[in-house]
């Protein structure tokens, strides 16, 4: 029997300052994303994520950069699944606030410089760390 199907969407979200906005939960590095509700587009849940996870007000969605998958242990459906991840590139600035979620386990956000990227991605998932690379690899088509 094939494992259920979990769809999400996050960013990658940019500010002016072309720093990326990162989330610190259970003890990683990650980026802003979580499960679609029924009904609701791929676009608007990554903005809707991204807000409730960091805060933002202001977020602008760009293009779809790539999908992501990794398994899990669901604790809701009691039963492993796998869950894939729709990834678009965001815009938003850096004067907003940043509040974590809490709920969600977030303790840090940061807008983080290009070149200390790297540095977070040595404690982050593997899939963040692809999409990042291929979002690098692919940036002569990606509209920030």
């Amino acid at each position: 029997m094939s494992k259920p199907i979990i769809r999400a969407a996050g960013g990658l979200v940019w500010n002016e300052n072309n720093e990326l906005l990162m989330i610190f939960r259970q003890d990683k590095w990650d980026l802003p994303k979580g499960k679609i509700d029924e009904g609701e587009t791929l676009e608007a849940c990554a903005i809707r994520e991204v807000q409730e996870e960091t805060g933002l007000k202001e977020v602008e969605i760009g293009v779809f950069i790539g999908l992501t998958q990794h398994e899990y242990f669901d604790k809701y459906l009691q039963t492993e699944v796998i869950k894939e991840s729709h990834w678009f590139s965001m815009k938003s600035n850096s004067s907003e606030i940043l509040i974590p979620q809490t709920e969600e386990q977030i303790t840090e956000i940061k807008w983080v410089p290009t070149n200390s990227i790297n540095a977070h991605l040595k404690n982050s998932y593997l899939n963040i760390e692809l999409i990042i690379k291929h979002y690098f690899n692919n940036l002569e088509q990606v509209e920030k």
